[in-house]
């Protein structure tokens, strides 16, 4: 794993979704889905068409992100383009739906 300077901003969160917010919202699908380890936001991958998850990063600069389509959780970092490694692994709430 290369340097990251933003560990120390991952927060333990609760996820906010059971899949991509704004997908769900849309009603469009999604490929993967990452977690915002600073807010909780649960958004889709780049693969997916809306891009959500960095849209959301974007949006609020929050660095952090877990591989999210359980059990993932590997951890990115945006701002430094490094994979991080996490001190733990968020809990899903439930079955996460599945689009394609």
């Amino acid at each position: 794993m290369s340097s990251c300077n933003h560990r120390g901003q991952i927060r333990d969160v609760v996820p906010k979704s059971l899949g991509c917010a704004e997908c769900l919202a849309l009603g469009t699908p999604w490929v993967h889905l990452r977690l915002c380890r600073s807010c909780g936001h649960v958004g889709c991958c780049d693969s997916s068409q809306g891009r959500h998850a960095t849209a959301h990063f974007r949006a609020t600069g929050h660095p952090i992100i877990e591989g999210y389509d359980p059990p993932e959780g590997w951890g990115w970092c945006y701002v430094d383009e490094v994979m991080v490694e996490l001190p733990d692994q968020t809990e899903q709430l439930g079955p996460i739906p599945r689009f394609t």
